[in-house]
């Protein structure tokens, strides 16, 4: 029997559920008040703050843990499986190594948390996992190399499901996975490793809050135009891009609803994002040579029959597409972390 915790920090919540071995026994998304949030200069400032509400949450919850598990974040390239949280860790973790994200959190908080019911701590598929093939990481200058900076949880979570769904072993298969949230990863996954996939904060499709890939020259200009500092373009294009630019909402069920009610101009850039996700899947495919056993589309987008629909339309012609709605983000780490415990897996060492 064991108790399993799991902490999935985002950039206004912070998730949180309780696992009975297999079992969910309790979920909360805890919501932070973006003005709350507003008074701390950088995400590890803000690190009292939400350590304060998860120690509170947990001790109402539960009286004894197995383990402790969270969302893993920018941390050294690394492949994909489960690790234990050590000193390194934190120490890239609180360097933001590879960029600030709430993520960058999770592992501190487990490590607090486990240490209190003296039990081990994990992360699971951070998003740094790089399982890039050479050709994957060029960039057109030697200044700028491309990195894996994806849903790598999801992705994974999701290849696995189909594989099992298709009858095939992971170590044979050859999936398109497009995780669709309010960052887009589109990754041709070979043998359950994800050989490329674009950068969700910079490149790829635009997506409720990000910008996607933008066009050069353009944004060139705008970036000496006088009117942004380096923050304000970082947040131009993840934040404040997307939807949210387009049309002032990051939610899809706000922009289906304009487009019922007859709204031409979010018909068109709710298409747009569609095409773009469908592009990049097209663009994909090529890693694979076209050798496609299904296109897998999973995140919580998916849940849009509408988007779906149009971006089916656009890629059925390279197989068979699977749609597995929502993040399934919670239940992936604690298995990973229930099978570490268990001894049925290896937790590696960071």
């Amino acid at each position: 029997m064991a108790f399993i915790l799991v902490i999935n920090p985002g950039s206004t919540s912070t998730k949180l559920a309780l696992y009975h071995d297999r079992d969910q026994v309790s979920v909360e998304v805890l919501r932070h008040d973006p003005v709350s949030l507003g008074q701390f200069p950088s995400i590890w400032d803000q690190f009292e703050f939400r350590m304060s509400t998860v120690r509170s949450w947990t001790q109402e919850k539960a009286t004894e843990l197995s383990a402790v598990v969270a969302m893993g974040g920018l941390l050294r390239p690394l492949q994909g499986g489960t690790y234990c949280v050590n000193e390194k860790m934190l120490h890239d973790a609180r360097m933001n190594l590879q960029g600030e994200h709430a993520s960058n959190l999770g592992c501190a908080i487990a490590a607090e948390i486990a240490k209190h019911y003296r039990c081990p701590a994990f992360v699971v598929d951070p998003i740094s996992v790089d399982e890039f093939e050479p050709l994957a990481r060029y960039s057109g200058h030697p200044l700028i190399t491309r990195s894996a900076l994806s849903h790598a949880l999801n992705l994974h979570a999701a290849a696995l499901r189909a594989a099992d769904e298709i009858g095939k072993p992971i170590a044979e298969s050859a999936f398109l996975v497009a995780h669709l949230g309010g960052g887009i990863s589109v990754a041709p996954l070979r043998g359950g490793r994800i050989v490329d996939v674009n950068d969700a904060s910079s490149d790829g499709p635009f997506s409720p809050e990000r910008t996607g890939g933008l066009p050069l020259q353009q944004f060139i200009t705008l970036c000496f135009s006088g009117k942004y500092d380096e923050k304000g373009m970082r947040d131009f294009v993840r934040g404040r891009g997307g939807l949210t630019a387009y049309l002032g909402t990051n939610s899809a069920m706000d922009v289906e609803a304009m487009v019922k009610q007859g709204d031409a101009r979010a018909l068109e850039i709710f298409q747009a994002m569609a095409y773009q996700i469908a592009k990049e899947i097209g663009a994909m495919s090529t890693v694979l040579a076209g050798h496609v056993d299904a296109v897998v589309l999973t995140g919580g987008l998916a849940s849009s029959t509408m988007l779906v629909d149009w971006i089916t339309q656009r890629v059925a012609f390279l197989g068979r597409v699977l749609v597995y709605p929502g993040e399934h983000e919670m239940e992936s780490l604690a298995f990973a972390a229930l099978k570490a415990v268990r001894g049925t897996s290896h937790a590696e060492e960071y």
